[in-house]
This record gives C-alpha cells, structure tokens and sequence, in this order.
C-alpha cells in the first residue's frame, strides 16, 4: 500500500497556459485586495463583495468572490443557508461562462461541503485536466478519494498538491493522512508546519491548531491539546471546534464544571447535536440530570428536522445514538445508509457500532475490520472493536483492543471510557 512522504517538498511548479498573462495581472489584483482588507471578519467580507457585485453586476469575477466568502462563512458558522446561495451565485455564474475556471473551482468545494464525494472527484478530475499545475485540484481530488475511502489514490493527489504548494492547504491534508496511517509523530510535525504557513484567513489557521489539538488528545496528551485549542481561540474568538477542545480536555480531567462552560458555548455558537451529546454526558456526570435531558430532547429535534428534510444519512447522529442506546433502528438506517455517501473508515467504524448495538455481531466484526485497515489511533475505534470480539467470544482480541483504547486515553469520552474500564475489568 502507498504512503506518502511529505517531509521532502519540492519548488511549486507553474503552468504556462493560455490566459495566463491575464490570471497573473488577476492574482496580483485579488492579492492587494486580500492584503488591503486581511483583517476584515467574513461578515465583512461579505458585505464589501455584496456591494461589488450591485455596483458591477457583469464582473464575474466578483460574483465569486462573494460565493467563496459564502463557503468560507459556512465553514465558521455551519451555517448552510450560506452554501445554497453560494451554489446560486456559482450556477449563475457558470450559466453565464460555462468554461469560468474560477467558479467550477467553487463547485468543486460545495459538492464536498453537501458530501457529493463522487461528484467532487468527478469535478476534480476534469479540473485538473484544465489546470493540472493547480494545486487547489489536487487537494480536493484528495478530499473526495478519501471520503470515499480510496486512500492509495488520495495519497497520490497529497503528495501531488504538496509537491505543486507546500502550504498551510497541502500541510493539514498531509498531516491528516499521516495521522489515518498511524503516524502520529510526523501528523504533529506536518500540522505545525501548516499552522506556521499560516493563511490570510484567521479561521483556516485556527482550524489547523483544533485539528493539531484533537490529534494530542486522541493519544493521551491532555495538556498539549489544550494548549492548542486555546491557541486557536486567541487566533479566532469563540471559534466553536476549539471551545468544544477546551471543553474535552476539561472532561478528561473531570472538571465538569469547565467543561459544560465550555459546550454551552461552542453549542450556543454552532448547535451541532455532537455538542448536546457531550452536554448530556457531562450533566449526567456531574449529577444534573434535568439538564441532561433536556440536551437529548434537542438532540432528537435535530433529527427529527434531518428527516423532515429526507436525511437518510448521518453518521453524528448514527454514533450519538449508539453510544447512548437510543433509538437502536434508526441507528443501523442511519450507518447504512452514509455508505451510500462515503466509504472511509470513520463510516465503517460508525457502521460496526450500529450492527454490535443491534446485535448483529458477525457483521459488526466485518464492519470493525475494515474500519481498524489503517491503524489509525482512535481510541474509540479500538474500545469499539474490544465489545465486537467479546461479543463474538474472542476474550484475548477484546483484552487486547480494549487495552489499546485505554492506552491511546485513558478519557477519550466521558462516558465511553468508563464503560471501557468496566469491560476490560469482566474480561480480567
């Protein structure tokens, strides 16, 4: 099996194509405009470019600008109204231009962000038969292949983008799939490097310091993963990824108190059902049981708006459900069904815990086999795959799982971890 290797980064590359005199005089446009306005919020971002395109309807290029300040918006806020009228602008634009490389680009990005993965590669690929010296392309190609769990040729479309860029964009993909194989020493390494890139965008940089923060925590190093989060919320104020960081880190210290300050804000940011689910748990731990409560009656609203809007697939909601033994049907409904979007080992993880909830075990074990195919260090993966061998009676596995899991973190859940413990305890 391929593996990349990042640590040796060549020059970019550049293309010499046709238009190319004119991209070069547009990028050294949009760089005084980014250089003039970097410290502007997306809020303003969105407002400047909004009135751009009243006041220059025909510049095209405005147009998207403002859907590329839509997406980003997303990206802070998990606001998805922004996304339709990024696509809106987009369509329009490329009903306007059908060949506007800047816009097909953009569309790339929200077919991932609604996780069409198979549309996104699609478009990746015709992209980087346009421009193949774009490294942007290469990146999304990667995205997608590893949604979809083709991780051989998403290790070739890294290696592709860090070799075109090494910047913060191909550093934080490479060391996400550093991480996926198991390699976490160079995955801190690599996310350092992205964080030291850095990005005209505070959150992209701040992402990078969450995503450096729950590598250190999956693995036990409690107070580096704080470090981290908060880092990335000097960077970008009540950021919601790093304000739940915070909040887990607190968990696995037992400070309940911190941690439910924390979710309560990271929630009241973005109302993500993860969020309620860690609240839940943590009322619980802390004895609140009313307020605990009231966090899976929030919990079941979402869902119940997903199926209103004909969500079939959610993996979050799938996962939150197991682990509290709630609505075990729709659990299996819920895995089986993201199959049908992606087919990483996150998606098969989630897919074994459904089937060992209803107790289908055989299945589960299938399930859990491919989801351990990396060695990725996820606690939860290994606790999982510990109940999945005791269920099926293979006592020394299950011993030998759950004593993984424990070992990555002695706290990787604040209710999981215990039920961890309790396990390899019977098996002793």
């Amino acid at each position: 099996m391929r593996l990349i290797f990042l640590l040796f980064i060549a020059r970019p590359a550049f293309a010499q194509q046709p238009g190319a005199a004119d991209r070069l005089a547009q990028a050294y446009q949009d760089r005084i405009l980014t250089e003039s306005t970097s410290m502007l919020k997306t809020d303003e971002h969105i407002s400047m470019y909004e009135t751009l395109v009243k006041v220059q309807p025909e510049v095209l290029h405005y147009q998207n600008l403002l859907a590329g300040a839509y997406i980003q918006k997303v990206r802070e806020s998990m606001d998805y109204s922004y996304l339709e009228r990024a696509s809106q602008i987009v369509n329009s634009v490329i009903g306007a231009d059908v060949k506007n490389y800047e816009a097909a680009r953009l569309r790339t990005e929200i077919a991932l962000e609604r996780h069409d993965f198979k549309t996104a590669a699609d478009y990746s690929r015709k992209l980087i038969e346009w421009s193949a010296n774009d490294s942007w392309n290469w990146g999304t190609l990667g995205d997608a292949l590893t949604e979809l769990g083709d991780y051989d040729n998403a290790a070739d479309a890294y290696q592709k983008m860090v070799t075109l860029r090494p910047d913060l964009s191909s550093y934080n993909r490479a060391a996400y799939f550093r991480f996926l194989y198991g390699d976490v020493e160079s995955a801190v390494k690599i996310m350092k490097m992205a964080i030291s890139a850095g990005s005209p965008m505070a959150e992209n940089t701040a992402w990078c310091e969450v995503e450096l923060g729950k590598i250190y925590l999956k693995t036990g190093q409690v107070r580096e993963a704080a470090d981290a989060f908060q880092a990335a919320l000097r960077r970008f104020p009540n950021y919601h990824p790093a304000l739940a960081g915070v909040a887990q880190t607190a968990a696995a210290q037992s400070d309940w108190k911190t941690a439910i300050s924390y979710m309560q804000r990271a929630r009241a940011a973005t109302p993500l059902p993860d969020y309620s689910a860690a609240l839940y748990d943590y009322y619980t731990a802390a004895g609140d049981i009313k307020e605990a409560f009231q966090q899976k009656e929030i919990i079941q609203v979402i869902d119940q708006i997903g199926q209103a809007a004909q969500e079939k697939a959610n993996r979050n909601i799938a996962l939150i459900y197991a682990d509290h033994d709630w609505l075990l049907d729709r659990v299996l409904e819920l895995a089986k069904n993201e199959l049908d979007v992606r087919g990483d080992i996150y998606t098969y993880d989630a897919l074994a815990w459904a089937l060992y909830k209803n107790k289908q075990y055989a299945e589960a074990g299938v399930a859990m086999k491919k989801a351990l195919r990396l060695g990725t260090p996820e606690p939860a993966f290994y606790y999982h795959a510990g109940l999945i061998d005791s269920a099926l009676g293979r006592k020394d596995e299950a011993r030998e799982m759950l004593k993984k899991a424990l070992a990555l973190n002695p706290h990787f859940d604040a209710k999981q971890a215990l039920l961890a413990h309790d396990a390899l305890q019977e098996l002793s």
